[in-house]
């Protein structure tokens, strides 16, 4: 990480690595396990997206927003064939995917400078500020992660173990 920043941006930036590798990439990647490979590719309709949709359109957002919107790398993105394939992808190549993209991502977000998170940046036709690009990935990801989430849970009929709360002793309700 960059040295020369404020503790609020190594804040932001360890927070936004944290909340991409430790706390989503690892959900996905347990869905995809949990699933049968054929249910990866799974749609309940014409309408909707498979889990492997979801998951080749998340490696490309963070591709093109991060890895490329700021970092600089080329945006080789083609949005449309995220949601037309049809699978099978094998779960491993899937699963690499995603992984290699978050990996990147938390590299070039590990090397960004302060000034990088108020600059202006144009990415999939939007002007936007190096923070929003940030905050825009993050709640996408956590989005298509509870869709990925949820049709794992529908797949599967079970809860996954996902959740856990510290333990709090609860407090007596008293009705009015």
């Amino acid at each position: 990480m960059n040295p020369k920043i404020s503790r609020t941006a190594k804040l932001f930036l360890a927070g936004s690595q944290r909340s991409l590798a430790v706390e989503h990439l690892p959900r996905i990647i347990n869905c995809l396990n949990m699933l049968p490979e054929k249910e990866i590719w799974w749609r309940p309709n014409a309408a909707s997206n498979s889990v492997g949709n979801l998951v080749l359109h998340l490696s490309g957002n963070i591709g093109q927003w991060i890895v490329s919107g700021l970092g600089g790398a080329p945006d080789t993105r083609e949005r449309d064939l995220e949601f037309a394939e049809r699978g099978p992808i094998p779960r491993r190549e899937v699963a690499a995917r995603i992984r290699k993209t978050v990996r990147e991502a938390c590299t070039v977000l590990g090397h960004l400078s302060e000034e990088s998170l108020s600059q202006k940046y144009n990415i999939q036709g939007f002007h936007v500020t190096g923070m929003y690009a940030i905050s825009h990935v993050l709640e996408h990801f956590a989005y298509h992660t509870g869709q990925i989430i949820f049709v794992t849970k529908l797949k599967r009929g079970e809860d996954l173990g996902f959740t856990h709360l510290p333990a709090i002793k609860p407090k007596k309700y008293r009705s009015r």
